[in-house]
């Protein structure tokens, strides 16, 4: 029986890009558990639109967050509405 690697983290850093890129030194705990909570919302509000990836940002006080997905539409809405609001409770969390 060989061993047997993940296919995503043995082509990481080669091939593949992080699926999170910042640094933190101090509330590096607290952002990787908003990291987890960010992308278990959007995959479950988003089901329907066919989410393969979410890559996350930060730098200084700002949030990069970009879908990939193979339902563009879904996410867009009428005119943008919807897009704007995911923005809005991604800003102001219940």
């Amino acid at each position: 029986m060989g061993q047997k690697t993940h296919p995503y983290g043995f082509r990481l850093g080669y091939n593949k890009p992080w699926r999170s890129r910042w640094f933190a030194t101090k509330e590096y705990a607290d952002l990787l558990h908003e990291d987890v909570v960010l992308r278990r919302q959007l995959k479950e509000r988003l089901r329907s639109a066919g989410i393969s990836a979410i890559d996350i940002e930060r730098a200084a006080n700002k949030l990069v967050i970009r879908l990939f997905t193979a339902r563009p539409g879904i996410i867009i809405g009428c005119k943008g509405s919807e897009i704007d609001k995911l923005k809005n409770t991604l800003q102001n969390p219940p």
